[in-house]
């Protein structure tokens, strides 16, 4: 397994908790849905000390080649989105030990203004994550209607001035950087906070672009069936509606009833303690949930 420097790609959130729910053993299987850089893989690999057992998954070019470099050719790298990944290894009759999603997005792509995710860098207006899709934030912001960018905004950044901030969008169209985007947004809220305010029209843009709530939605389901009985499953989100998807998908899957697939190990979301905040500000809105399969 070739060593890099992680802290320099993406340093991997709430890691102890991930490590504490999952309880890797020796010889599990893993599935990691979200593998950005490899740090979490990198630490349940370490544990499991079966790659050869293991799939890695990721829908962009950019960490599935950091991926091979620190991997090499164990384990199976599969370029895709977690949807499409779930569903062709369920079709294949797969199962897993142990299944791992982190629903953020890493900061390589938030750190590199070329991706457009950044509020505070100047890049165009991209927010891709598989870079060979066509539908960017660029053209969302330039062609769709004031109805629709009002419920883009309200629906997937709960943004409470939606409309206004809709409405500046398309005064001031054509939009093609994020710095143009953050002001025109940033004007509808004057005043200062700690949170710069275009983070909710930046989360909404990025969500529909990707199209992650969707797939999310249906993806769920095909990881708890992924799962072998006596399996474990951790899903970090980072928004409350992502939160949501995954607390109803366990409540839906759990609970007290007699045939019930899972346990669920996290009564309520797990977030990351003081100093991993101050060390790794992405872990202050992550939140684990985790479940066992039942035997």
């Amino acid at each position: 397994m070739h060593q890099d420097n992680q802290n320099h790609f993406h340093t991997p959130v709430l890691l102890a908790q991930v490590l504490q729910y999952l309880a890797p053993r020796e010889g599990d299987s893993y599935l990691d849905l979200t593998s950005g850089y490899g740090g979490h893989a990198a630490a349940i690999l370490a544990q499991t000390k079966q790659p050869a057992k293991a799939v890695l998954v990721d829908r962009d070019e950019a960490a599935i080649a950091e991926l091979a470099k620190r991997f090499g050719g164990e384990p199976e790298l599969r370029r895709q989105n977690f949807l499409e990944a779930s569903q062709v290894l369920a079709a294949a009759g797969k199962s897993f030990d142990l299944i791992l999603a982190d629903l953020g997005v890493s900061s390589p792509h938030l750190n590199e203004a070329s991706r457009g995710f950044a509020i505070n860098q100047d890049g165009p207006l991209d927010m891709r994550m598989d870079q060979s899709q066509s539908l960017t934030a660029e053209y969302i912001v330039n062609n769709y209607s004031k109805e629709a960018l009002t419920d883009i905004l309200k629906r997937y950044g709960e943004e409470p001035k939606a409309v206004r901030v809709a409405q500046a969008i398309i005064e001031h169209r054509p939009l093609s950087t994020t710095s143009e985007l953050a002001h025109i947004v940033a004007k509808v809220w004057p005043g200062h906070s700690k949170v710069h305010p275009a983070t909710r029209t930046f989360q909404a843009l990025r969500i529909a672009v990707n199209d992650e709530l969707e797939l999310l939605r249906r993806a769920l389901p095909i990881w708890i069936k992924l799962l072998k009985p006596g399996g474990r499953i951790a899903v970090i989100s980072f928004h409350s509606l992502e939160d949501r998807l995954v607390k109803q998908a366990f409540q839906e899957a759990g609970g007290e009833r007699y045939d019930a697939e899972l346990t669920i190990l996290t009564k309520r979301p797990v977030s990351g303690d003081q100093s991993e905040i101050v060390l790794n500000p992405r872990a202050r809105s992550a939140k684990l949930r985790a479940a066992l399969k039942q035997k």
